[in-house]
């Protein structure tokens, strides 16, 4: 996981007691420290213990800033006190990055004109003012907390992550390799509505990437394929492993020579009608390594993924909203072939053939799904996205893989997941067009992927609390 460095910045007005400042400055370096992220800090000889009083200070921050553009992913506006807000629209205005506000709480015996401090009187006058400029922050509840407190590690935790995701996706390169299957109009998709948020979609012929398979060297297919038969059992001829291998060395070599971040296959038919493989071996360890990697081109899920993997800092996986669980309207079965990264798994899974391209095409024409058991009993935050009129719209939620079995026989890697809004979300994805494709991450990061992409990437989301 990325290391996320915070801008700290200390807000003050001149007739509150300087030594707040100081000691503010001291216990939030150290919250910062323990919540494993790095720091930077103006000097406290810039100003009065660093600390920002005035519009011309304000400036000598946003200074600071620019000279370290680069370094930090995240401003943390710490509020000892009722801070200047001329002095934090000057220091913040072009500072580029999310901004967590927070401000210390007042204490009984310290109402005094001596000891108060009024930090959360000054956080609405700051967020005010920093709303009137169009500069994006972030306040979560309590809406006072002072750094040594057990919430705030919580705070810092899910602002490092929307941190993560503004700084991995506001400019972003997905690859398209292969077109969209003919079939499958769900998962069309608006290449300029994409670019207009900062997503840059690179297309691939299939003809380019079989042409490339041809060329690969022996030592990359080699490595290839020691990397997959650690996350599968492979019992098949060695030349269906060597194929595969082929593919995710060329798939490697794209995203070098592009600079991508996310990548969306088309997975059938072309690769079992020539090769007879089918990639889910290469997706899943595309998606444990950091390159979140979708079925069926489906381009808008990976930026899901992305997303969602950048916020919790884990591999995300996609799934089919596949079957219903019996009469039980709160679960539903979750289902893909076997692209699930192994991380997710109950360790390594099994090679198998597609059993639809058997069916079609006859045996040996689509060895490479790696089917397995995906790990039960786990919170996870879900979504899925679409582009319609130019916007990228998304639904986020969250819900429980359950140790439901599914019966004996069921194709590919399934889990049943459990939501009380299963309902609302079914009917959400129907009448507003959603695809039948849900991105999933463990742990419950809902609400600040929600957060980084609202407010921070321009996205419509909705949100099933």
């Amino acid at each position: 996981m990325q290391q996320i460095t915070f801008a700290l910045y200390f807000g003050n007005r001149g007739f509150f007691p300087g030594e707040l400042i100081a000691g503010a400055r001291q216990e939030m370096i150290r919250a910062v420290e323990e919540a494993g992220c790095g720091y930077i800090v103006m000097d406290e000889k810039e100003t009065r213990y660093g600390a920002v009083e005035t519009h011309e200070e304000g400036r000598r921050y946003a200074a600071f800033l620019k000279a370290n553009a680069g370094k930090y992913h995240g401003v943390i506006l710490c509020l000892p006190n009722f801070g200047d807000e001329n002095g934090a629209m000057a220091a913040l205005a072009e500072c580029g990055t999310p901004v967590l506000v927070q401000a210390y709480r007042d204490l009984p015996g310290k109402l005094d004109f001596a000891h108060r401090r009024d930090s959360m009187c000054g956080k609405f006058a700051i967020c005010n003012v920093l709303r009137q400029n169009g500069i994006k922050y972030t306040i979560m509840p309590p809406f006072t907390i002072d750094p040594g407190e057990g919430l705030f590690a919580e705070q810092l935790k899910f602002f490092a992550g929307i941190c993560r995701a503004v700084k991995g996706m506001r400019r972003m390169n997905i690859g398209a390799i292969g077109a969209r299957t003919t079939a499958f109009k769900t998962v069309r998709v608006d290449e300029i509505g994409l670019q207009n948020h900062g997503v840059n979609v690179e297309t691939f012929d299939l003809a380019e990437v079989f042409r490339r398979m041809e060329e690969v060297p022996r030592e990359q297919i080699e490595e290839k394929k020691k990397q997959y038969l650690d996350i599968t059992e492979f019992n098949f001829p060695d030349k269906k492993l060597e194929d595969i291998s082929r593919l995710g060395a060329v798939v490697d070599d794209l995203i070098i020579q592009y600079d991508l971040h996310a990548v969306g296959i088309r997975c059938w038919n072309e690769l079992e009608l020539r090769y007879g493989i089918a990639p889910c071996l290469i997706l899943g360890e595309l998606n444990e390594r950091g390159i979140q990697a979708a079925c069926e081109v489906d381009i808008p899920n990976a930026i899901v993924m992305r997303a969602l993997s950048l916020v919790s800092g884990g591999a995300p996986m996609l799934l089919d909203i596949n079957n219903n669980f019996g009469y039980e309207d709160n679960k539903v079965i979750l289902f893909h072939c076997g692209p699930v990264p192994i991380s997710l798994m109950e360790g390594k899974g099994c090679t198998i053939e597609h059993k639809m391209f058997v069916k079609s095409y006859g045996e040996g024409s689509g060895v490479g799904v790696n089917q397995g058991k995906i790990l039960k009993n786990k919170a996870v935050s879900f979504g899925s996205a679409k582009t319609e009129n130019g916007k990228i719209h998304v639904f986020l939620g969250e819900g429980k893989l359950t140790d439901d079995a599914i019966e004996e026989g069921f194709f590919g890697t399934g889990v049943v997941m459990q939501t009380d809004r299963l309902q609302d979300i079914l009917s959400y994805v129907g009448n507003e067009g959603f695809r039948h494709h849900m991105s999933l991450v463990h742990g419950t990061i809902a609400a600040a992927a929600e957060e980084a992409m609202s407010k921070y990437l321009g996205y419509e989301v909705y949100r099933f609390k």
